[in-house]
């Protein structure tokens, strides 16, 4: 199951699992009219058009995979997510709390919702049950202007790696994955890509898909995407005060407009 499946990231992702020996998909989404063409592109997959940031999203999902899958889930890619620019001066509490509300909230009701049926799949097959959640580097590094994304993003990650330890006696494994600046609908970086250096920074969602499978399907626990990005994370805990310096100047931050995963 993939979220935020009607475009960028996601979508390429349910792409990629599509091309999966035996795969059998379930898309969830805002954007129903989305979703079907993806699904009709895909040659047939279970469509769940819903806002997971409302509190019966959850369950609604549950009972699509019951109806159509059996009660079986064996993969959870936890994609959807957004951002929104601005200072916390600017922005304050409403900004934070937007944030973690579609980026960390919304994961772990999902989770907390699909996990015992996980567990079950889990207990009856031998092959890998996984949930991979999509972090970011901001999940390790902050930016100026993106410490609402960020919050909720390090918040996913510290979640994650809990997670993992809790899941692992029941045979569930926990992958992230964590993308650096990637041009998708929602998030068009459009700032860096329009430079004649930062551009080669900026990467594509099929990379992102790639250490998704790389999670989800082969039992990598972390990757980030693409892999140079961990440099950065290296760098925030090895020379804090240069990466301070540095983010203050706001050289990597791209446009403040927002953007949504799905």
């Amino acid at each position: 199951m993939i979220t935020g499946a009607s475009s960028g990231i996601g979508e390429v992702t349910a792409r990629r699992l599509a091309r999966e020996p035996g795969a059998r998909l379930v898309l969830v989404a805002r954007r129903q009219d989305r979703l079907d063409r993806l699904a009709a592109d895909l040659g047939g997959a279970t469509v769940v058009a819903a806002d997971l940031t409302d509190p019966t999203a959850p369950q609604a999902v549950l009972e699509a995979i019951g109806r159509a899958h059996g009660g079986e889930l064996h993969l959870l890619v936890n994609n959807a997510g957004a951002r929104w620019g601005g200072s916390f001066a600017e922005t304050g509490w409403d900004n934070i709390e937007r944030h973690m509300k579609i980026n960390f909230e919304a994961p772990i009701r999902l989770t907390e919702t699909l996990l015992p049926m996980m567990r079950a799949t889990a207990a009856k097959h031998t092959h890998p049950v996984s949930i991979v959640n999509v972090s970011s580097t901001s999940g390790r590094v902050a930016r100026a202007n993106a410490g609402g994304y960020s919050a909720a993003k390090f918040a996913l990650a510290g979640w994650s790696d809990s997670l993992a330890a809790e899941e692992r006696p029941h045979g569930i494994h926990v992958g992230l994955v964590l993308p650096g600046f990637v041009a998708t609908e929602g998030f068009p970086q459009a700032e860096l890509v329009a430079h004649p250096v930062l551009r080669r920074i900026v990467s594509k969602p099929e990379v992102v898909a790639e250490a998704v499978v790389e999670c989800g399907l082969n039992g990598e626990v972390e990757r980030y995407a693409p892999r140079p990005y961990w440099l950065a994370a290296a760098a925030r805990i090895l020379a804090p005060g240069l990466v301070r310096r540095a983010i203050s100047g706001d050289t990597m931050t791209p446009s403040t407009g927002s953007g949504q995963h799905d």
